[in-house]
This record gives structure tokens, sequence and C-alpha cells, in this order.
């Protein structure tokens, strides 16, 4: 896959090229981080510094076994390079199902086949099993952003063509990429999270003070009834992480994944190899009872927010999930001067707690031009259903400058 841009009077002109790398070893971290970190990536939002694209955060993923050929996620990285240095990427993914994305397509995928279709495999450009936007179409420093995702997208379709694959999924993207992604083709989705915003709060008692009287009544209930069976919290970041630490995390996401999902998709390795590359972008928020540790839940930390990604326990205690994952996490981001805590996908609880809806935004390309049409129509419908679904939590929040309370 390579391609050559026009010539003016015959001068000589770099050449573009358009690869295909399975595996992030096959790049050096240099490379893939001067990209993912450049202000032509990172403009169109307020990051400057996204945990999940970095090339330690997604080759643990690959080091670890979580993805790979046999767990339905083979690394499959598009790659753009001018005289064999790395100008833009995309982290992409040859999938076998449509677990661990967060964005549903299972309704697309059965229609598909009903009709004698083969939906898988499908290319998935995201971070794995991670619901949090982020740049998608890595960029490096001084190259022109429309042209660079451009030759992108033509690489993931060109890749599509080559795995005979139905489509292509870019999921969690910042909203330019996003009108980039609509301007060449792609069809547009969008969804809602809750996020929480800090409003330069001096401590949690000024976010406090922000709410309607019986939302903080209710705040402060919930954070003393949380601990009292003698539970205390602990939140480690950094060196203060020890294997010790893994180990009972490990337990709690395992246990409580089980529960919830049949089978967890992040391995033990994984932890021990994120901790080891980037524990200073970890927080661990961990509650002990008569001295075990028995519940904690994991956040990485980018310079403008808190990224709540993964909680268990092994004891069920009322509202010690909102401690742990809301009430700390808001906590910690106020100490730090964070922007926005936020708390992953799903949670219509999260409003009482401070949180507000914003959309998601994903886009997608689809080979047949019957499931084209098909999900175009759906999309048109539900992108309004959303919107709509924003403005209706609006109507929700427990700020006093809202519902007008003392």
């Amino acid at each position: 896959m390579e391609t050559s841009p026009r010539t003016q009077h015959d001068a000589p002109v770099a050449e573009i090229q358009v690869r295909v790398v399975p595996g992030l070893a096959r790049i050096s971290a240099e490379d893939w981080d001067r990209c993912a970190t450049s202000p032509e990536t990172l403009s169109a939002g307020d990051e400057t510094y996204n945990p999940f694209v970095s090339h330690a955060f997604l080759s643990a993923l690959e080091e670890s076994g979580c993805v790979s050929r046999k767990t339905g996620w083979l690394p499959l990285h598009v790659t753009v390079e001018r005289d064999g240095r790395l100008i833009g990427a995309a982290p992409c993914y040859l999938k076998s199902h449509s677990q661990g994305e967060y964005v549903f397509d299972h309704g697309w995928a059965d229609a598909f086949e009903r009709a004698g279709g083969a939906y898988y495999p499908k290319l998935q450009v995201s971070v794995p099993f991670t619901p949090v936007t982020g740049p998608r179409f890595l960029i490096a420093p001084g190259e022109e952003q429309d042209a660079a995702a451009s030759a992108i997208v033509a690489g993931l379709r060109a890749l599509r063509a080559e795995t005979d694959a139905s489509s292509i999924h870019v999921t969690f993207m910042r909203e330019r990429e996003w009108s980039q992604a609509g301007a060449l083709g792609l069809l547009q989705r969008i969804d809602q999270q809750f996020h929480w915003e800090n409003r330069g709060y001096a401590d949690f008692d000024g976010f406090l003070a922000d709410l309607a009287s019986r939302k903080r009544k209710a705040i402060k209930r919930e954070r003393r009834e949380s601990l009292a069976s003698g539970i205390t919290i602990e939140r480690v970041t950094g060196e203060a992480i020890t294997e010790a630490h893994w180990d009972a995390f490990f337990e709690f996401y395992t246990d409580t994944g089980a529960r919830k999902w049949g089978r967890p998709y992040l391995n033990r390795k994984f932890f021990s190899l994120i901790g080891e590359r980037m524990g200073e972008r970890i927080l661990l928020v961990m509650a002990r009872r008569e001295g075990r540790l028995i519940a904690g839940a994991i956040n990485f930390i980018g310079d403008v927010a808190l990224y709540g990604r993964n909680w268990g326990c092994i004891e069920d205690h009322p509202f010690l999930h909102f401690e742990i994952c809301y009430y700390q996490a808001i906590e910690f981001a106020v100490a730090r001067g964070l922007k926005r805590v936020e708390a992953g996908a799903q949670g219509e609880h999260k409003i009482a707690r401070g949180y507000r809806p914003v959309a998601m935004h994903s886009a997608h390309d689809v080979a047949d031009p019957n499931l084209r049409r098909a999900v175009a129509d759906y999309l048109k419908h539900e992108r309004s259903h959303v919107r709509a679904a924003i403005d209706e939590y609006e109507t929700m929040s427990p700020f006093r400058c809202v519902d007008g309370a003392a």
C-alpha cells in the first residue's frame, strides 16, 4: 500500500508509504509517542498526553497476550511514512468478534449474517477494552492533519480489502477526527458517557457546596456509610505501587469481572507491565478492612483528566463502589488540579453524584452497500435519540444553578 504525492515542476518529492505493522514491537516507542503526543494529534482536545494511546500501554496489551490472534484482537497497525520516517499511525486490530469495544454493533452483525453475509473479521481502530475518548489518527509534529488522516483512512480501506473484512470501526475518537472521518465518507455515530467537571474547586467540600442541599446530604451519607464497617481508603501511585498491590487488585478485578462478563479481558501480566512502565500515570484506590485489602479501582492520570477504568471487590459493602470509584477520584482530581474525571461507560447513577452527560463519537466504514445503507439509516435515528437523551440527562443535574435548590 503505497501512494506518492504529485510533483511540481518535476522537483523531487518525498514518497508517502502506508504500511501495516503486525505489532508495536516493530515500532519504536519514541517514534510512536512522537505521533501520539504531537500538537497535530492533540489539537482536537485539551489533553497534552493521553495514557491509553502511549506505546507503553498498547505494547503492554500485546506483550501480555491480552490482545492477540488467540483473543480475537490481532494487531495490524496502520502507519504512514515519509522517507522511512513515521508521520502518522492508527492503532488497528483485526477482530473476530465484537467483545471489549463498548460501542455495540452486535445487531449489525446478526442482521448481516442472517442475510448471508460474513461480518467477521472486521477492523477495529481503538484502544482495546478501554471506553475512553482519545486520538485515533496519530499525526507527527508539523504534518498537515487532513492529509495525514486521509492517508490513514486510505490505508485502513486497503487493509480491509486485503483481509476481506466487512467493515472499519473507529471508536471513542476525538470530535475533530470524527468530522474528518465523515468528510472521508465514514458513517458517523454518537453515544454518551458521564464525566465530572472541576469548576475550580479548592477541595471536595467546595464541590459539595455547588450541589442542591438534598444531593449534598445524600453524598455525605453515602461516604459515611461506605466506611462504617471500619474500612479505610488508601491512594497509591508511582513507585509506591507494589506487586502485592497488583496481586490484590487482580483478585478484585477477576472476581468482579467473572460475575459481570464471564471472562475478564486483562491478565495478571498486563498489570505488572503497566506498573513497571507507567506507574507514575496510575492511581490505585484501595479499601482495607481489618488489615486486609478488600476492594480497589485503577485510574490513569492524564495531564488534564483522571480516567477511571476497572474496579473490583471481594466483600460487598453499601456505597463502597461510589466511594472508591467516584468520590475518591474527585478528591484526587481536585488535589491535582485536573479538569475532569472520566468514569467509563454507562451509569445513569453517576448524575446524582455530579457527573454530566458528554457525547462520544465513532465512525464506521461498511463495505457491503446494502448493509451500509441499513446502518446509515439506523445511525441517523440513533443520533437524534442520543442527543435527546443528553438533553434529558442535563435536566437531572444535581447542581444548584440548574434546579434552583438551596
